[in-house]
């Protein structure tokens, strides 16, 4: 779809507001295709295109949104630095205004995240936060207090929760030691205590570990995806109840090298990395696609040509298991990518890692995508009621 007829769509929506009922995802849009094998497409969606102060809605953005997913994900709205401005204080506002604008156009909705592990993301407060003379008692009563909290404001309309964000650290393979986990007890202690309060404040739901383990073979990529699989096993063996592995899949050309030589050296390692997760039994689900292209041709149509051809060869690999579920992407369009402020490029160009650019028209991602879930090997099951 080019983008008058996305915008076409939507005619006479309210999608700025979320406030009226939009038409559903065209036969053509990217949710329609996933839906053929049994799957749902979404995206992160922020608050940005909602406008505020001086700056104004974007209805074309929402609109595309609207137009091609349907599930949404609070890009940031739910992390505690949004949520908790304090120990004793919620702040739901931001996120509040993605649920309204989900429930308005029908879009299912996901949780993200009841806990982001690496302490640098914690808010000032926290990361300050004094434990008292019994930590175990004070941590467990505010990590059980925030699950239950959050859990209880939005009810059956989440299904689905990233309940632990990124424990393991890259650099060791082992889960981080924050403030929070020595308060606990440790930090298996913690991520296990996490599910448990989230199998209990929201028994309806999709319980999900999500990390940025990737398919690429630096040795931080190889460690981190071996301590994702010894987490993901102890916490087996513990009973913890986790349903899914989500796997961010910020995927990257590390090189100038083609594409086919590049993914021919990744696909094996990374087949056995998910084959012993699935055979553990977790489902599987793409939580935040995007690509970088840090290392890709400084030409667009170059660019983009192998931006997609590396995005198609990821995706026939995950959409190759009927245990995935789930695909959304961190973004639709690179108006809103979060790409150019965490890794720019060196000539200064803006990234090209998302389904549409700046002006909303389609990529040659967008077609990857849509021939990748053409494709698809059936879903066995959809990954959240």
């Amino acid at each position: 779809m080019n983008r008058r007829e996305v915008i076409g769509t939507m005619a006479g929506s309210v999608v700025a507001g979320g406030t009226a009922l939009a038409k559903a995802p065209a036969p053509s849009s990217l949710a329609a295709l996933a839906r053929r094998s049994g799957r749902r497409f979404g995206t992160a969606l922020g608050l940005a295109p909602f406008g505020r102060g001086d700056r104004p809605a974007d209805p074309a953005y929402l609109a595309l949104v609207a137009g091609q997913c349907d599930l949404l994900v609070p890009e940031n709205e739910l992390k505690w630095q949004a949520t908790r401005p304090s120990a004793d204080r919620f702040d739901f506002r931001g996120a509040d205004r993605i649920a309204a604008f989900a429930q308005a156009h029908a879009m299912a909705l996901r949780g993200h995240t009841l806990f982001w592990f690496p302490q640098k993301w914690f808010p000032a407060w926290l990361d300050r936060f004094d434990f008292g003379p019994s930590p175990a008692t004070t941590a467990i009563r505010l990590l059980e207090d925030h699950v239950r909290t959050v859990c209880a404001r939005y009810g059956s309309r989440i299904a689905s929760y990233d309940v632990v964000n990124e424990a393991v650290d890259p650099a060791t393979g082992r889960l981080r030691e924050t403030v929070v986990t020595r308060a606990v007890g440790g930090g298996i202690e913690t991520v296990d205590l996490l599910f448990r309060a989230a199998r209990r404040a929201a028994p309806h739901a999709e319980l999900v570990y999500n990390d940025y383990m990737s398919w690429e073979a630096t040795p931080d990529d190889i460690r981190h995806r071996r301590g994702v699989l010894d987490l993901l096993a102890e916490l087996r063996r513990r009973g913890t109840p986790v349903d899914t592995l989500g796997v961010q899949s910020h995927i990257r050309l590390l090189d100038g090298a083609p594409v086919a030589r590049q993914v021919a050296a990744l696909a094996g390692p990374w087949r056995a990395f998910l084959d012993e997760a699935v055979a553990m039994g977790f489902r599987l689900k793409i939580t935040e696609f995007d690509v970088n292209d840090h290392a890709a041709p400084a030409d667009v149509a170059a660019r983009d040509r192998v931006v997609a051809d590396y995005a198609r060869a990821y995706l026939d690999e995950m959409l190759g298991y009927p245990a995935l579920g789930d695909i959304l992407c961190w973004g639709l369009a690179d108006r809103y990518s979060w790409l150019d402020g965490f890794d720019p490029r060196r000539d200064g160009q803006g990234k090209r890692g998302t389904p549409y650019d700046r002006d909303l028209a389609a990529k040659p991602l967008r077609g990857a995508i849509a021939a990748a879930l053409r494709g698809a090997t059936k879903a066995r099951r959809v990954s959240a009621p």
